[in-house]
């Protein structure tokens, strides 16, 4: 395999022995994606801890089902509290929201996406402290068992390469390219890398939101990406080989640019639709009952499913008063409650709705 050297970035990407493919200097393919940067932010400043809290669990599922990590709509919402999950996959996709909102943390405190965060978000994911590869043997298989990807082997050079990365991610030297286009282009380094012994894509696709964030594109850690690219697995996969083998940047950076703008509108969709719905709830529910809060509209929003113990913690009631909330929502179809084992839940079934509209079947 060919690898080519890039003049104005002479540090990155051109070992012939492991294959990493070069970025070439004119990567950028002639399209303005000024409109995607308009639409990552648009809509989020209107309570953007409910939009954290659940549509970052959507990605989280998304990216998820992307490894064949699959749940349901249902299971996800009704086990989101850690310490209920019972599936593994219910468990590794909210590990996967922890790892997301962890590692945002840290790029919002810093204004940095460093190495040293990267392995956070993988250490999270995976619940271990592996770290990078040590150790030979990695390689990427197709269904039949064929080989399809060798990424390099050497512990010296995956650590070298990662931190020439981190270089590139913080203009070092300075890279004259879209935002938009270098995340195209760190997306496919991080994956041909392939860093870690696990949680490799799904620690890459935290990556382009973070770096998104970083680069002032997203005020808050929300977009739909994931989405878009499980509904065109084979696309993703096919351009990220094509890179590989023939040098075919153009395709895969368009591919990317196709990916942010559908999932920017479709997360602008979804945050104003949530947004009119929170309104209209406000409204009917202080109109009508004199228990009205916002703590409690918070709750009915960052909670699908909601559930007594969680309204007791957060409205700062007792346990009979919470009760009494929420059964009075369920009998006026403010709520619909349901029984699951020993728990009752209490659905926010418009939200609900919304959220679930064009998610990747389980």
């Amino acid at each position: 395999m060919s690898a080519r050297t890039c003049t104005r970035n002479p540090i990155l990407y051109t070992c012939r022995a492991c294959n990493v493919p070069a970025i070439p200097c004119r990567a950028g393919p002639g399209r303005q994606p000024g409109p995607c940067r308009a639409q990552g932010r648009g809509g989020h400043h209107s309570q953007p801890g409910i939009l954290v809290s659940t549509l970052t669990l959507q990605e989280a599922r998304d990216s998820s089902a992307i490894e064949n990590i699959v749940t349901t709509q249902d299971d996800l919402y009704r086990d989101e509290d850690p310490a209920d999950a019972v599936g593994t996959a219910v468990k590794e996709v909210l590990r996967y929201r922890q790892a997301l909102r962890a590692g945002y943390s840290r790029v919002r405190e810093t204004g940095l996406l460093t190495l040293n965060t990267i392995l956070d978000v993988q250490q999270q994911l995976e619940c271990n402290r592996a770290g990078l590869r040590r150790l030979p043997g990695t390689a990427l298989r197709d269904a039949a068992g064929n080989l399809v990807y060798e990424p390099p082997q050497d512990a010296n050079e995956v650590r070298r390469l990662m931190g020439d990365l981190e270089r590139f991610i913080h203009d070092d030297p300075p890279f004259p390219a879209d935002p938009l286009v270098k995340m195209a282009l760190v997306h496919h380094q991080f994956e041909s890398i392939h860093p870690f012994y696990d949680g490799n894509g799904r620690t890459g696709r935290i990556v382009n939101v973070l770096y998104l964030v970083k680069e002032g594109l997203l005020d808050i850690p929300v977009l739909y990406l994931s989405r878009h690219i499980v509904r065109t697995k084979p696309d993703y996969y096919r351009l990220l080989q094509a890179v590989r083998e023939a040098d075919a940047w153009e395709d895969w950076v368009l591919y990317m640019l196709d990916a942010v703008a559908a999932a920017a509108s479709e997360t602008v969709a979804t945050v104003q639709a949530i947004r009119r719905l929170l309104q209209d709830t406000k409204q009917r529910i202080r109109a009508n009952y004199r228990f009205y809060s916002q703590d409690l509209i918070n709750n009915l929003f960052n909670h699908p499913y909601t559930r007594v113990e969680f309204a007791q913690r957060e409205l700062g009631v007792s346990r009979i008063t919470a009760t009494r909330y929420l059964d009075a929502l369920a009998a006026d179809g403010v709520l619909e409650k349901i029984r699951v084992g020993r728990n009752n839940y209490y659905i926010n079934r418009p939200l609900f709705a919304l959220l679930s509209a064009g998610a990747s079947p389980p």
